[in-house]
């Protein structure tokens, strides 16, 4: 089945079209194939023509690079993640591992941006964790207590000081934490491209069908043509699934997202002109909420088991019906026809929340599933993953290798109904900050 994407991403549509797009046309042999062209498809192109400047690498995509995942998403470069129940020894332990892969994240997309002088509305506004129930406070309490022995700064925030902050008295408790970074994500990824290095070639709109090693090649078969390659890096996230690339430890979650139009000078004063800010939820099924530094106002509060090559316009429609209460209910103020654009989008997911980074056989190597956190894991993952097909080490590397594995997750049609249960259940939980 053929990946077909909404076009209604705000993100995207912010940026110019590209031109020079080019896909398989003819048959093809590479060094190194690529297979997906999002942050971390492109970080990895782009550290191995530096580790190898004379081989040919090609990195391939379903469709245009960047306007996957990469450019779909919320756009938060996350220091650290609520989980509820870390207080033990050995918890705390698993806690800090991660926050040290979220750290690497962001330092080595900062340095993408100083490298590069990219322009991607960088600001470290740091961000929320709120909610509008008050039984929610143990839950941030309990974090509070696991960020103290880490070392986050951050500060528990009641509704008064919350609605003057966020220009809405919808929450009533929230914990800030000062470590997290606010980006576009369409400006980022499409900075990524624009920098690959010459002995890289991009083709888009190019799905890999099926690949199988013979020997020491790969063979992989397109719709007319096909790329013969010495060494697979497989960084297609959301997509590894259908690619049968640890299949069974991974699945994929169909998220949708709206986005208003630019608040007009007069409604921007009525919400009190807050600064941009983001906003996560307590639970897992509320809603991720942002104030855009252009006065716009973003909200993701739907996440399900879906196919993740499609989603119709009325099955988005629906979803975005879903998206303007959840803005009426924290902006009542403001104007019923306010969303200019909805979109769909794909995260991959493990069982317990750990990222894929490994050599699966000789010459086939994967990085993916970041549970939501893509932006930084997900660059710093593709750097990592060109050294590590390389034959070589990094501190990076033994960093990320010492966290805990994926785990084996049931067959079909198991696993869906868990999912699915699961999500319903957490939904429910979620009912009063959708």
């Amino acid at each position: 089945m053929r990946i077909v994407n909404d076009l209604g991403c705000s993100w995207i549509s912010d940026l110019d079209r590209r031109s020079n797009i080019k896909n398989l046309d003819k048959d093809k042999s590479c060094d190194w194939l690529i297979v997906g062209a999002g942050y971390t498809g492109l970080s990895a192109a782009r550290k191995l023509s530096e580790l190898h400047p004379d081989q040919k690498i090609i990195v391939v995509d379903a469709q245009l690079a960047g306007e996957g995942a990469s450019g779909r998403n919320s756009g938060y470069l996350v220091d650290t993640t609520l989980n509820d129940g870390f207080t033990s020894n050995k918890e705390l332990s698993k806690y800090r591992k991660k926050t040290d892969i979220y750290k690497l994240g962001i330092d080595v997309v900062k340095k993408f941006i100083k490298e590069h002088q990219v322009d991607c509305d960088w600001n470290e506004s740091g961000k929320y964790f709120a909610s509008s129930n008050q039984k929610d406070r143990k839950i941030l309490e309990n974090f509070s207590k696991t960020l103290s022995k880490l070392n986050f700064g951050h500060n528990i925030l009641e509704k008064d000081d919350l609605s003057k902050r966020l220009g809405t008295n919808f929450y009533n408790l929230a914990l800030y934490t000062k470590g997290g970074v606010l980006l576009h994500p369409g400006k980022l990824v499409r900075a990524m491209i624009d920098t690959l290095p010459d002995n890289v070639e991009l083709l888009e709109n190019s799905q890999l069908n099926e690949w199988a090693k013979n020997t020491d090649r790969i063979i992989c078969k397109f719709n007319k043509h096909q790329i013969i390659t010495k060494k697979i890096i497989f960084c297609t996230n959301g997509f590894l699934k259908s690619l049968g690339v640890k299949k069974n430890y991974n699945f994929p979650l169909t998220l949708t997202a709206s986005m208003t139009r630019p608040l007009t000078d007069r409604e921007f004063k009525s919400i009190g002109e807050p600064r941009e800010w983001g906003v996560l939820p307590i639970r897992p099924m509320g809603a991720t909420i942002r104030m855009t530094k252009d006065k716009r106002i973003l909200i993701r509060n739907t996440a399900e088991v879906h196919s993740p090559f499609k989603m119709s316009k009325t099955e988005l429609d629906e979803r975005s019906l879903t998206q303007k209460l959840g803005i009426k209910k924290r902006f009542p103020s403001l104007a019923d026809n306010i969303i200019e654009s909805s979109w769909s989008g794909v995260v991959s997911r493990t069982r317990n929340s750990s990222q894929i980074f490994e050599k699966v056989e000789d010459n086939v190597f994967v990085a993916g599933c970041y549970n939501g956190s893509g932006i930084g894991v997900g660059t710093l993952f593709g750097e990592q993953i060109a050294i590590k097909a390389s034959n070589e080490n990094s501190d990076e590397i033994n960093i990320i290798e010492s966290r805990t594995k994926p785990t084996w997750l049931p067959p079909q049609p198991f696993l869906n109904i868990g999912v699915k249960t699961r999500l319903m259940f957490e939904r429910f939980r979620s009912r009063s900050d959708v």
